[in-house]
């Protein structure tokens, strides 16, 4: 199991040898110290590995991720997982803003609170707070799902796609064509089984949630919602 510290090897270092690793590796489990903030740490895996950080992440933390999982005890700044592909990345503290922003799939999970514009323009991914989250979250989401434990700040799903929002506190208010829909059993299952994948099943129950969604407006431009646009 390798050991890196930060305070003693180049970041730079760091993500070349992870960068470095091959899909059958032995070296399955990383442990980093040291992390002081640094931005960038695990960007860019491609390899079914863990790498364990002990301590605070700065900007883009475990970005561009692809099959890795990649843990944070501690907090992180903006845009962990920004754009990731695959895998898994849990935040054991809390997140800045733009956490998630424009990844594909995999799953993120954060234990407390999520800054303003929480997966922004996600287009697959599947995130998951346990605390609450900031404003002109879910911006522009066009897959996935966002489920929030918490409350949810001003212009939730603004201009909203396809995502689908599961909100269990309050919302303080809800962004450009974005609307509350119905709870359905078909969607109490798919709440179920992405609290499921966090760990959450059996603790929470889907039936305290509300769901969000595009009410399909803004697809195209209509002169009527000139002023959403």
């Amino acid at each position: 199991m390798p050991n890196f510290d930060l305070n003693r090897s180049p970041l730079r270092e760091l993500n070349r040898a992870l960068h470095a690793l091959r899909p059958d590796t032995n070296e399955t489990h990383w442990t980093v110290t040291g992390p002081d903030g640094r931005h960038a740490i695990a960007a860019g895996l491609d390899a079914p590995v863990t790498v364990e950080i002990e301590g605070n992440v700065g900007y883009y933390c475990a970005g561009m991720n692809k099959h890795a999982s990649v843990v944070v005890n501690g907090n992180a700044g903006v845009g962990v997982a920004e754009n990731m592909i695959s895998g898994f990345v849990h935040v054991r503290g809390d997140a800045s803003q733009s956490a998630g922003a424009t990844a594909h799939g995999g799953l993120l999970v954060i234990d407390g609170n999520a800054g303003a514009r929480c997966g922004i323009s996600m287009k697959g991914v599947d995130i998951v707070v346990k605390g609450s989250i900031g404003h002109m979250s879910a911006f522009m989401a066009q897959a996935g799902t966002l489920t929030v434990l918490g409350d949810a700040g001003e212009a939730l799903g603004d201009s909203l796609y396809e995502a689908r929002l599961f909100v269990r506190g309050s919302v303080k208010s809800l962004g450009a064509d974005c609307v509350e829909k119905e709870m359905r059993d078909e969607h109490r299952e798919l709440l179920y089984a992405k609290l499921k994948l966090a760990g959450l099943a059996g603790e929470i129950d889907p039936s305290e949630f509300r769901r969000y969604g595009s009410a399909r407006t803004l697809y195209h431009f209509h002169v009527d919602n000139a002023g959403a646009y």
